[in-house]
């Protein structure tokens, strides 16, 4: 009955918000359809990072149960509360690195029936890998699932494009950086984890710390406490790095719905507004100078150049540096000529939006060629932080709605993943040392890739950590476990890419 007050508190408080936010931009409403579609696509969202929660932490939780460091119920609400504490302290920096692969006309066209299809494909895709895979008990990455879903869909909706017209489809070098990271969160756990293992058998005398728990009996409070301070370290991280893709996902749903209200970074204060023109009109002056007299379209042609740029991976070129310089005008005009983000009529938002996009994504690009040195990339660095901030934010109810979620998803459905990472990996009982060396390195290697930005897999990380602490101790591994893990590894990627795809082709007619 409490966990049921609290989801109905958590959805009033969500629509609450949602109609304050929308009063507050002017809005004067939603049709209803469009309202229920908003509903509808929110409660995916949040549903996707309820079955995360217990699907994923279970993997934080497995180590203290097993090790009876602290009973079930109290093990699974511990960890639930310190996910929803990590969620709400995080950055967003997770949320929008996984933006980042969709393709990009329809991360700007969020609220079209390709955007929707999107949404809804790729949430359902997710969600329904990750039952399946709970359901046969087998631990696998939420993260690797969504990361599928994802590129299912960018290569949908470039197989579906009319002839002739470019289209974007997956972004393969954000793929790569997003793939390498998921790829060496498993080596890490087991090559780390298994080093930490053999680093506490030579420092550490006390052979308790290597022995299996007797009966029911909990361990010695050191050993006790050690475990405890692992679990809330890696419930804690993952909830900043895995609660932040349902962020990133629910704000593409809000600014489609609701461009008016969520567009735009409405909480920009107006006394950063004179600092953000003038790194426009130097950004405006840099691209003016590449560009060679050819800063004369208008804007709409000036965003088709740019988005071609993007979408060809030729952006050192002059004519996309005079696209460039026309959008960063109209931005400073925009910004100048209302005094803030808040006060930029509804009309214009959209096209706002869309130049500040446009042009940070540009930046970060060529950020990584030679074509700006010196103060002209620090001043084109210092003006996409400052677009950043005005369209990649997270409002503090998305955040409490996302937490809220993980953190109840992590106390139901939780005993099927923790009786595998416990039982079914490792031919002996796992004993205290393996169970911190195998969070020790999951909790620092998860708080890392969040200060990179970059999403990883607890899953992957918790997991292969407690089988190299197990061939460390020379105990043996369950190599049919291991197997079927493996296998799940290299399937979810294409069955999610399926799932995705498939569903992202009906979803368009649907829309």
């Amino acid at each position: 009955m409490i966990f049921l007050a609290v989801l109905v508190v958590v959805l009033a408080f969500v629509g609450y918000s949602v109609f304050t936010d929308l009063k507050a931009a002017g809005e004067h409403g939603l049709a209803v359809s469009a309202f229920a579609l908003l509903a509808l696509a929110l409660i995916t969202a949040l549903g996707f990072e309820f079955v995360n929660g217990f699907h994923d932490t279970a993997n934080a939780v497995a180590t203290v149960i097993y090790t009876n460091s602290l009973p079930p119920l109290v093990a699974v609400v511990w960890s639930g509360m310190w996910n929803l504490l990590g969620v709400l302290v995080s950055s967003g920096a997770v949320a929008y690195s996984v933006i980042t692969l969709l393709p990009v006309e329809l991360i700007l066209q969020t609220g079209s029936g390709a955007g929707h299809a999107m949404i809804f494909a790729l949430l359902i895709a997710a969600i329904l890998w990750n039952l399946a895979t709970w359901a046969i008990g087998i631990p696998n990455s939420s993260s690797h699932a969504l990361v599928g879903s994802i590129m299912g869909v960018g290569v949908a909706n470039q197989l579906m494009a009319p002839a002739g017209v470019p289209t974007y489809g997956v972004d393969w070098s954000q793929v790569g950086k997003v793939f390498s990271s998921l790829l060496f969160s498993p080596i890490c756990g087991f090559v780390l984890s298994m080093s930490l293992f053999w680093t506490f058998r030579i420092l550490i005398r006390n052979r308790a710390l290597f022995e299996a728990p007797e009966g029911k009996t909990p361990p010695p409070l050191w050993i006790r406490s050690l475990l405890i301070g692992t679990c809330t370290g890696v419930s804690y991280f993952h909830g900043g790095n895995d609660g932040q893709k349902g962020m990133g996902l629910i704000m593409l749903i809000l600014i489609g719905a609701a461009p008016t209200a969520y567009a735009l970074n409405r909480a920009m204060p107006e006394a950063a507004m004179p600092a953000f023109v003038q790194s426009a009109n130097e950004a405006t002056s840099i691209f003016h100078t590449h560009a060679l007299g050819t800063d004369t379209v208008d804007a709409a042609t000036a965003r088709t150049i740019v988005m071609n740029g993007l979408h060809e991976k030729a952006l050192a070129d002059r004519q996309v540096y005079g696209a460039l310089a026309v959008l960063s005008r109209d931005i400073t005009g925009a910004v100048e000529g209302y005094k803030s983000l808040n006060a930029i009529p509804a009309a214009q938002v959209p096209n706002v939006r869309t130049d500040m996009y446009l042009v940070s994504d540009a930046i970060r690009t060529l950020n990584q060629s030679p074509a700006f040195g010196g103060a002209e990339a620090q001043h084109l660095k210092q003006f996409m932080g400052q677009l950043d901030a005005g369209t990649r934010f997270i409002p503090t109810w998305v955040k409490i709605a996302v937490a809220v979620a993980l953190g109840m998803g992590t106390m139901v459905g939780w005993k099927r993943i923790v009786v595998t990472v416990g039982e079914k990996i490792g031919k002996t009982h796992l004993n205290y040392a393996q169970g911190a060396s195998a969070e020790i390195v999951a909790m620092g290697t998860i708080g890392l890739a969040e200060g990179f930005g970059m999403p990883v897999s607890t899953t992957h990380i918790l997991s292969s950590g407690v089988a190299g602490t197990m061939a460390a101790a020379g105990s043996g591994l369950q190599w049919r476990t291991l197997r079927t893990m493996a296998m799940a590894w290299v399937v979810t990627l294409p069955a999610a890419m399926l799932m995705s795809g498939v569903l992202f082709c009906i979803l368009r007619y649907v829309f």
